[in-house]
């Protein structure tokens, strides 16, 4: 991800007068991304994604309670695989 600085930092340095080749090798990027940066005249934004529900969400109050009923002993997680499977 590109931080501002960086953005900033492209578009100061071509200002310059520096070369795409130079700025990319010391800002230890590619030219591509120079290039693509140089075309962009503001920040691009991100989108935070959305976090995708766990596979055991659905389980997960029975493996607690499950765990909690077998203290001090421990189960292994293969029983506890095929008893919610």
């Amino acid at each position: 991800m590109l931080t501002k600085k960086i953005f900033v930092d492209i578009h100061v340095r071509f200002a310059q007068g520096q070369s795409i080749r130079k700025i990319a090798r010391e800002l230890g990027i590619s030219r591509n991304t120079v290039k693509h940066h140089l075309q962009q005249q503001e920040m691009p934004t991100y989108a935070k994604r959305t976090q995708q529900p766990s596979k055991l969400a659905p389980f997960k109050p029975y493996l607690l309670q499950r765990i909690e009923l077998a203290k001090p002993d421990w189960i292994p997680a293969t029983i506890l695989f095929d008893e919610v499977g």
